[in-house]
């Protein structure tokens, strides 16, 4: 089967064009550190309306025509979308002449409706844009400094013609073609109604097709003579495969960057702020393959430390006061503009011709990007099934910071993690999600992601100073395996046979892992009989199976870990629902009790807002007494001081606008008690 857009069965093609909006912005992606590449982005006047590609006429903004390639647009004004009139279309001449030499283009126009008067005409416009766009390149690369050239204005056509040009004047008495109802099919039904079969007849004749095929069907002699030969062909050119021009990328020694951690939960650091370092030396190692892509917040997501290698792309001016801080450059690698739209396709076209890419951005707005994401996913899927031929790209990664857990000034607005559900729809073959606890686990799956070919790779890591449990070494193995078995933190195995605990506590993500281990060390205090397991999820579809996903885990595995009887306490960074999908099939899902995010929020600490979803330590404390068997009673005094700890901790943030020392200054302290611990004799 073929489709109705460019599918990636399509040779030569790196745009779908199925989900309108983006065509410009993949150009410039395409072009982006190729000197020599001219991308020509022929722009529907419907796809025009879209706010995407409404924001993408500033590409111009970001190309510097020494080191990149050149992108020229062809405006396609054929007056309608489906069934109603184009905006751009309908406005005067010298109106959309003078909003796109705004943009920042020179526009060349070729109009009209007879066919060899336009040709000529076509062929007169791209002669003069690819002589002008030559002309442009051999200005500034006569300098021979990056840094110092200025922004051009690039050539741009502005075609008109008559929707559905050629095609049957009218049906019925009903205007065709220079009209809406030419669009897709404009002729419905030729199999049975006799007048549209010779419509349809005469239509096709008029291309004489016995002038370009021989008897056979094959394309004559002569003209076959005049198509390009070897990677001039549309179908061979290279960076439409861009996976048969990807290099590895050389990533430097993670260790490096790794945060010292002598004791698990006692020191605290910015969990993204060694990868902002990581990337910094890996553009070093790659300064013409690897860009990072964000919407104006690299320093406020504390990746900073990439400028002291590489700045901002910048080509419009610089005022004086732009030396202090604003980290411009005429010759940057990061890209940023708030226009994640934007961003995003430059990434993919930067991908799909063959080269790496890194895009961050806040939690709650990732879903600005969402039917992007889904458009590249299902480009990656049909790849891989029905394109085999297309060699494998680089992966797609976006690192989501500002997390739901951490909006003590923004509030109810950035509360939002509901991007990896999403990704859960995805298929497991392209799609990961992570999310890792601390800096050095981040670092870890920095080091997988970043170089693994053909997938969406998600990691949710909050930007702000989080504790940190494990050295580098134990990151790796964790990452490894997706789901970790926190010895540390668990007393199931000391002391007693079997080795089956009385409650697993499981976590993923930064803040439910540290109100988890809170939790822990108040039951292990509180209940020192209790037998408590604590597992830490890093990689979310290590919850599903094998089957479903390469990162599933077995059945025995699983069951191994999570039991197969036993209550399962899940403190989720997401939407509680998400962690029930990918378990639904366990053997204990009917155990499985998940606290998350649950729209309850406004402008809150960090443990208000926890107590809000009742992921917090107090609440996880109540939910393990309510739901071990036996120990509702046993242990009411300790339920009844987690009630009074949930008012006096409101209180308190209530009265001073912070939690309380205990909670910001709380540090893991337990160690490992090597007595004999007795059993809960009503929970066997």
């Amino acid at each position: 089967h073929i489709g109705s857009h460019c599918t990636p069965e399509t040779p030569g093609s790196i745009h779908e064009g199925g989900e309108l909006g983006y065509v410009l912005s993949h150009a410039c992606g395409a072009v982006f550190d190729n000197p020599d590449l001219i991308a020509l982005a022929c722009v529907g006047d419907g796809e025009a309306e879209t706010g995407p590609l409404a924001t993408s006429w500033h590409i111009n903004k970001f190309l510097n025509p020494i080191s990149d390639g050149a992108v020229l647009p062809v405006l396609h004004l054929n007056g309608y979308k489906i069934a109603n009139p184009t905006l751009l279309a309908r406005i005067p001449r010298d109106e959309l002449q003078q909003l796109l030499r705004g943009y920042g283009w020179e526009p060349l126009f070729v109009e009209g409706s007879e066919p060899e008067t336009m040709h000529r005409a076509m062929a007169q416009a791209m002669d003069q844009a690819v002589s002008r766009i030559a002309a442009i390149r051999s200005e500034a690369r006569s300098s021979g400094d990056p840094t110092s050239v200025c922004r051009p204005h690039w050539p741009m056509i502005v075609l008109r013609s008559p929707k559905g040009w050629t095609g049957p004047a009218d049906l019925n008495g009903k205007k065709l073609e220079g009209f809406w109802r030419s669009h897709q099919v404009p002729l419905p039904d030729p199999k049975h109604d006799t007048a549209q079969l010779q419509q349809l007849e005469a239509w096709l004749k008029s291309y004489r097709p016995w002038e370009l095929f021989d008897e056979n069907g094959s394309l004559k002699p002569e003209l076959r003579a005049l198509s390009p030969q070897g990677d001039r062909r549309m179908g061979s050119n290279p960076h439409a495969n861009g996976g048969l021009l990807r290099r590895k990328l050389r990533l430097p020694r993670i260790a490096d960057y790794a945060v010292p951690v002598a004791l698990p939960g006692q020191v605290e650091h910015e969990n993204t702020a060694p990868l902002g370092a990581l990337l910094r030396d890996a553009i070093g190692r790659n300064p013409d393959s690897l860009r990072v892509f964000g919407p104006d917040e690299t320093a406020s997501n504390r990746l900073q430390a990439i400028y002291e290698r590489s700045k901002k792309v910048w080509m419009e001016d610089f005022l004086p006061e732009d030396l202090d801080g604003s980290e411009l450059s005429r010759s940057g690698r990061v890209v940023e503009m708030l226009s994640e739209h934007t961003l995003v396709g430059m990434m993919e076209g930067y991908l799909l011709t063959g080269r790496y890419g890194f895009f961050h951005t806040y939690e709650a707005f990732a879903h600005v990007i969402a039917s992007m994401f889904n458009q590249h996913a299902k480009w990656l899927e049909s790849c891989i099934h029905h394109a085999p031929w297309r060699a494998p790209i680089g992966p797609w990664t976006c690192l989501i910071s500002s997390t739901v857990w951490r909006q003590d000034h923004n509030g109810f607005t950035h509360q939002d993690p509901g991007f990896i559900d999403l990704a859960g729809n995805k298929s497991g073959e392209v799609v990961r999600v992570y999310l890792p606890a601390d800096a050095n686990a981040l670092l870890a799956v920095a080091e997988q992601a970043l170089v693994e070919p053909n997938v969406c790779n998600i990691i949710v890591s909050d930007k702000q100073k989080h504790l940190q449990y494990l050295t580098l070494e134990q990151a790796r193995a964790h990452v490894a395996k997706g789901i970790g078995l926190w010895s540390w933190a668990s007393n199931d195995h000391i002391g007693h046979e079997p080795d089956e605990p009385d409650v697993v506590m499981a976590c993923a993500g930064d803040i439910p892992t540290k109100e988890t281990l809170a939790a822990v060390e108040i039951l292990r205090r509180e209940i020192p009989n209790l037998r408590i397991r604590v597992l830490n999820v890093v990689k979310l579809f290590a919850l599903t199976t094998p089957s479903e996903h390469p990162h599933g885990l077995s059945d025995l595995d699983f069951d191994s870990l999570f039991t197969t009887d036993r209550p399962v306490i899940f403190n989720f960074h997401g939407y509680p629902w998400l962690i029930h999908r990918l378990t639904y099939r366990r053997t204990n899902h009917a155990n499985f009790h998940v606290r998350g995010y649950k729209e309850k929020g406004n402008i809150n600490t960090p443990l208000e807002l926890a107590m809000n979803n009742q992921i917090d330590r107090f609440n996880l404390v109540i939910d393990v007494i309510d739901r071990v068997p036996g120990l509702g009673s046993r242990a009411a005094h300790v339920k009844e001081r987690m009630k009074e700890a949930i008012l006096a901790s409101r209180a308190y943030a209530h009265d001073h606008g912070m939690d309380a020392p205990d909670v910001t200054n709380w540090r893991w302290t337990l160690t490992a008690n090597p007595t004999t611990l007795a059993p809960l004799e009503s929970s066997r």
